[in-house]
């Protein structure tokens, strides 16, 4: 650790104004305590208060670098690593057209599909068709174009009726995705910079992987296959690596994926450029299996931490 490191703080965000408010709080107090173990001084900031009066606190404080602990809105979106390039600060995670494209269900599955990545089949434009339609003619998922944490996603059943919530937030201006639903077993994989983490299976106890299985202890199934086959761990694998370097991501990525065994496809939802690091969260765990600690794997994403120029 530097001088400018032992003397300066790490500026954690934290909590924000996303729905996953709740979340970011969860993954801070998390990389806190590492910080402090690995011996660093610490300074939070709610993004609740404000970009006004975080440039007030940084400029006071003058921390050397930020730790983006924020879940959906502004920080995955691209805002805040857009607004931590303008004042020249290093920030941990990708920045802001990673995060933005990442953020963006539709502009990331169109990139994935130019990269020869195999995407779930959606209807465009979604929200004029949620509109018209009362009843679904096919297994689908609805779910916001820009939420994370699997935030407001629903299945429907061919035949079911489109909540009138839906047509309601379509009114009010929100933006949906709408996507055949795809039968089989749910994956993620985690990517360091240029390495794969590994591969994990999320096993729900009931319903599907939603924001409670994420975060409630003993809802999910955590496992690592081993009866996938060579091709399929290859497609994974290359899968996730494609979208992590073509948008330039930094530090640690997850990808979502879909395996159809029957019809062995091997389907990309979506990658989150700031995966959680609760004690729930994949990436960690991907991480402690491939044998980095939470701690090593903070320390890490500290010593990548960079703006773009």
């Amino acid at each position: 650790m530097s001088k400018n490191e032992k003397d300066s703080p790490v500026l954690v965000l934290e909590g924000g104004i996303s729905a996953e408010r709740e979340i970011s709080f969860k993954s801070s107090a998390s990389v806190q305590k590492a910080l402090k173990k690995l011996g660093y001084k610490v300074l939070l900031f709610d993004m609740q208060q404000g970009i006004d009066s975080l440039k007030k606190l940084i400029d006071k404080e003058k921390p050397f670098v930020v730790f983006n602990a924020l879940h959906g809105g502004w920080g995955e979106n691209g805002h805040i690593p857009a607004f931590l390039d303008m004042i020249k600060i290093p920030y941990t995670h990708s920045g802001f057209f990673a995060s933005a494209l990442g953020m963006n269900k539709t502009a990331c599955k169109a990139v994935a599909a130019s990269l020869n990545i195999e995407v779930a089949k959606g209807i465009i434009p979604a929200n004029e068709w949620i509109l018209k339609t009362s009843e679904t003619d096919f297994d689908c998922v609805i779910k916001p174009n820009q939420e994370g944490s699997s935030v407001g996603v629903i299945i429907l059943k061919k035949g079911d009726r489109i909540p009138d919530e839906v047509k309601q937030e379509v009114l009010l201006g929100k933006t949906f995705v709408v996507e055949e639903y795809i039968n089989g077993r749910e994956f993620s994989v985690g990517v360091l910079d240029e390495d794969v983490l590994g591969i994990i299976e999320l096993v729900p106890k009931d319903g599907f992987y939603d924001y409670e299985h994420k975060y409630k202890k003993g809802k999910t199934e955590h496992l690592f296959p081993s009866n996938l086959s060579d091709d399929v761990i290859k497609k994974l694998h290359e899968a996730a690596l494609k979208m992590h370097s073509f948008l330039g991501c930094r530090g640690a990525t997850r990808c979502d994926f879909r395996y159809d065994d029957k019809e062995n496809r091997v389907v990309f939802l979506e990658i989150n450029t700031h995966p959680g690091l609760t004690d729930l969260s994949l990436v960690p765990e991907l991480a402690l299996h491939k044998g980095i600690s939470y701690n090593q794997l903070i320390e890490y994403l500290i010593k990548q931490a960079d703006f773009e120029k």
